[in-house]
């Protein structure tokens, strides 16, 4: 049967999720900024203390939302808990890649990896869960191989941030996939298992002779502090955006985060564009048109089905 064609007082009763995911992508897309007010921290201690201060965030937020019961299911299972220890492993890789990046001045190398990630997760969808590829998005995807080639040829040095972060957050959401978690519930959880190793970075900084960068700078120790704000907050809009919003478009909105980066590169950083970095950089743009194409005509022929 037809779906019957909304009215406009049904229209209304959903909210739109197109701000929520702005917000989200805004934020993750403007992080770098965020990240020069903490370059005196070594991008290590940082990680630690971005994951002690995202706790309590993560906390805040889930009382506000009234999803603790959702968090003690997850704690109660053997298996959710399982997974969420991988994915804690692999978005702590994936946090500590991505400071390090920015704060070495490598801005090109991480926004070629969040490029990457959406055609890899494609790619791992195939290998790892069995999903099948239309003809477009292999071409979208040999395409993308084709930068990585290119990169590997005239900037190998760098080309190890790229794939880092495009596997570390694709594979971090593979196994995400695989467990009944919400995804604010997931990352308390997921703070919470690096909490103890986060402390222990923190101790081992405090002690050594340079000491901590946290408590003698009041302003340095606030914008580390905001660190946990800018974990949780952004994941919280994603989350709205994600129920509210159809995939296709959430899709396109999410290469918003690494535009921003890039151009961040180009003027704020200054960071040189050399002649390999913008012709694998023309490869992916090419491979996301590709790729975003295919998505909105399977997208049109879904509806037009139903």
């Amino acid at each position: 049967m037809a779906t019957p064609p909304r009215t406009s007082a049904q229209s209304t009763e959903q909210p739109s999720g197109l701000p929520a995911a702005l917000g989200a992508y805004l934020m993750w897309g403007f992080l770098p900024l965020y990240l020069l007010l903490v370059t005196s921290v070594p991008p290590f201690e940082f990680v630690g203390w971005r994951i002690i201060w995202t706790l309590p965030f993560c906390l805040i937020i889930v009382a506000l939302r009234k999803q603790f019961p959702a968090l003690k299911e997850a704690l109660t299972n053997r298996r959710t808990l399982l997974a969420l220890f991988a994915s804690a492993v692999l978005i702590a890789i994936n946090w500590f890649v991505y400071i390090w990046a920015i704060m070495e001045n490598q801005v090109y190398a991480a926004s070629l990896g969040y490029y990457l990630n959406p055609l890899l997760n494609v790619l791992l969808g195939t290998v790892l869960l069995g999903e099948k590829l239309s003809r477009w998005q292999w071409l979208a995807v040999a395409i993308a191989l084709t930068a990585v080639a290119l990169l590997a040829a005239g900037a190998l040095t760098t080309l190890w941030i790229s794939l880092s972060l495009a596997f570390s957050f694709g594979l971090y959401g593979i196994v995400r996939k695989q467990v009944n978690v919400g995804s604010l519930p997931g990352l308390t959880i997921e703070s919470a298992i690096l909490l103890l190793p986060a402390a222990g970075i923190a101790w081992w900084y405090a002690q050594a002779p340079a000491g901590s960068a946290f408590g003698d700078d009041w302003f340095l120790s606030g914008a580390i502090i905001f660190s946990g704000v800018v974990t949780a907050v952004p994941l919280l809009l994603f989350a709205i955006a994600a129920k509210r919003m159809n995939y296709s478009t959430l899709g396109f909105i999410q290469y918003l985060a690494p535009t921003i980066v890039f151009l961040l590169g180009l003027t704020v950083f200054g960071e040189e564009l050399r002649p390999v970095q913008l012709g694998s950089f023309l490869l992916i743009w090419t491979a996301v048109a590709i790729f975003m194409f295919d998505l909105w005509a399977r997208s049109r022929k879904a509806k037009a089905a139903a």
